[in-house]
C-alpha cells in the first residue's frame, strides 16, 4: 500500500523545490529514485538552513550541524524539529522551502525505512554536502556585513566543488552499482574509474555554478575564485565588483573554464561508460552535461560576466531542445560524443579568441 506522505514528500514537493533537477530525478530507474530523491530532500533543507541570511550565521551554523545528527540518527529530534519551525521555516518566502523544512520529520522517518546500505549511503552523502555548506559559513562573511573574503588557493577551490558536488558524482555511482547490478563492470579497476569520472562529473557543474554566478556571489561577500589567481592576473575581489571590469578579467574567467572543461571531458567519459540498455540512467547523466556545457558557451560569450543582471543562463526552451533532440540518440555514442565534441569545440575556439 502506498503512503501518501512519502509519496507527496518524494512527488510533488520534490518537484517544487527541485526545480531543473527534478527532470533528471524523474527519468531514474525506479530503485535509484527514492534513495536519490530523499537525499536531495536532506540537503535541499540543510542548503535552505545555509542560506536564510535573515539568521546570524553561527545560528545557522548550529542548525546545519544538528540536522546533520539528526540525518546521523542522532540527537533530541523533537527539540530539533520545533527549532527548525520557529527559527527557519517561520523565515522562509518560498512556501515550498517553508513546506519542506516543516516536513523534515516525516523525510527523517522515510531515511529510517530505507536499507541499511541505502540509509548509509544517504547519510554519507548529506553530512559531506552539509560539510561544504558550513565551510561556506565559516569562511566567509556575514552576508549584510559589506565585506568579502575570497579563497586562498586553487586546491580550496578544488576541494569546495568536492564538498558540494563532487561527492553526488561518487553516490551517484555507488547507487548505480546498488541498485542496478550489471549495469556497470563491477572489477575494482572500473568502479575505481568511475567513481573518479563521478567526482569529475560533480566538479565539472559546481565549476560552471561558480562561474556563472560569480557577480552575485561577490555581492554577498564571497569570492570562490582563489586569491593566488586573481594576483596573477593583477586583480582584486574588489574589482570583479564592479561590471565594467568583466572583459578585464575575462582572461582568468577563461582558465578556469578550461579547467571546467577538462571536468566535462570526464563527464561525458563517465555517460557514454553507460551501456546503452540503460536509457534512463543515461538521460539522466547525458542533460546535465549537455545543458552544462551550453551554459559554458554563453558564459565565455558573455562580456558582461561579471554583472549579476546578465547572468549566463540558458532559456527553459533550449533545455527542452536538448531533452527533445537527445531523446532518440542517446543509444548512440557516436552521435552523443559527436554533440559534446562540437560544443566543447566552440567553447574552445572562443577561448583562443
Amino acid at each position: 500500500m502506498l503512503n501518501p506522505t512519502r509519496t507527496y514528500l518524494l512527488g510533488p514537493l520534490l518537484k517544487g523545490v527541485s526545480r531543473s533537477f527534478y527532470l533528471t530525478l524523474r527519468i531514474l530507474p525506479a530503485g535509484m529514485r527514492d534513495p536519490i530523491g530523499l537525499a536531495y530532500l536532506l540537503a535541499r533543507a540543510a542548503d535552505t538552513i545555509a542560506d536564510t541570511s535573515l539568521i546570524p550565521p553561527e545560528q545557522r551554523l548550529q542548525l546545519l550541524l544538528s540536522l546533520r545528527a539528526q540525518v546521523n540518527g542522532g540527537g533530541d529530534q523533537g527539540a530539533f524539529l520545533q527549532r527548525m519551525s520557529v527559527e527557519v521555516a517561520a523565515q522562509q518566502t518560498q512556501s515550498d522551502e517553508k513546506v519542506l523544512l516543516e516536513s523534515l520529520g516525516p523525510a527523517l522517518a522515510i531515511l529510517a525505512q530505507l536499507s541499511e546500505a541505502d540509509r548509509k549511503a544517504v547519510r554519507e552523502i548529506v553530512s559531506t554536502l552539509t560539510e561544504g555548506m558550513e565551510f561556506d559559513l565559516r569562511t566567509f562573511p556575514d552576508e549584510r556585513s559589506g565585506q568579502i573574503v575570497a579563497l586562498r588557493e586553487g586546491s580550496e577551490l578544488d576541494r569546495y566543488t568536492y564538498l558540494v558536488a563532487g561527492c553526488v558524482g561518487e553516490f551517484w555511482t555507488r547507487m548505480t552499482y546498488a541498485h542496478m547490478p550489471g549495469t556497470l563492470k563491477s572489477s575494482p579497476e572500473t568502479m575505481s574509474t568511475m567513481l573518479r569520472r563521478g567526482v569529475r562529473f560533480g566538479k565539472a557543474l559546481q565549476m560552471t555554478n561558480v562561474l556563472r554566478d560569480c557577480g552575485k556571489d561577490l555581492r554577498i561577500g564571497r569570492c570562490y575564485l582563489p586569491v593566488e589567481m586573481l594576483d596573477r592576473f593583477g586583480l582584486t575581489p574588489q574589482d570583479l565588483l564592479e561590471p565594467a571590469n568583466s572583459l578585464r578579467a575575462q582572461p582568468l574567467l577563461f582558465e578556469l573554464v578550461r579547467l571546467t572543461l577538462d571536468h566535462f571531458r570526464e563527464a561525458v567519459d563517465y555517460t557514454l561508460a553507460l551501456p546503452a540498455f540503460a536509457v534512463r540512467l543515461r538521460l539522466a547523466c547525458l542533460w546535465p552535461v549537455l545543458i552544462g556545457l551550453e551554459t559554458v558557451l554563453l558564459l565565455v560569450h558573455n562580456d558582461a560576466w561579471l554583472d549579476p543582471d546578465k547572468v549566463s543562463k540558458i532559456q527553459r526552451g533550449k533545455v527542452y531542445q536538448v531533452i527533445g533532440y537527445s531523446t532518440p540518440l542517446v543509444a548512440s555514442n557516436t552521435l552523443l560524443r559527436s554533440w559534446a565534441d562540437r560544443l566543447i569545440g566552440r567553447i574552445e575556439a572562443r577561448l583562443q579568441g
